[in-house]
């Protein structure tokens, strides 16, 4: 868990910045998850690890700035991903408590997350860097 969330945000990071560094320019949005700030139970590996990619894109953020580079994150709820579809373990009760969270009340696909993706990456958002966007229909306001 902590090699792919972790060590695979932080080697992209790593690959990508020193290009961006020589542009003065750039954008980084990498994807953590609504459990870091709320715990969900029973993950405490991928809660601990959303957790660092939320402070990884703050430090990096702190870091590149100088650098005309902007580093966010999204934090997505549960999204019925191809592989949370078919897991026996998010679907039914799972799923209908993710939703009852929600203000808006369905389930999160995909496709949800692509608006902010492209504005993160957009010169609309030129001025926003160490942020953590949920995406989440308002499970998680803060």
């Amino acid at each position: 868990m902590m090699a792919v969330n972790v060590r695979g945000s932080f080697q992209c990071a790593k690959a990508v910045a020193p290009v961006m560094i020589e542009k003065k320019k750039g954008c980084i949005v990498n994807l953590a998850s609504g459990t870091a700030f709320n715990g969900t139970p029973n993950l405490l590996h991928y809660v601990a690890s959303k957790g660092a990619v939320v402070s990884m894109t703050r430090s990096l953020a702190s870091e590149l700035g100088q650098y005309n580079i902007y580093v966010n994150a999204i934090a997505p709820g549960l999204t019925m991903s191809e592989a949370v579809a078919v897991n026996p373990d998010w679907i039914g009760k799972a799923s209908a408590a993710g939703i009852a969270a929600r203000a808006i009340q369905r389930d999160q696909v995909p496709a949800d997350l692509i608006s902010t993706l492209m504005y993160l990456c957009s010169d609309d958002s030129n001025f926003v860097t160490g942020q953590i966007i949920s995406v989440d229909g308002g499970a998680l306001m803060r």
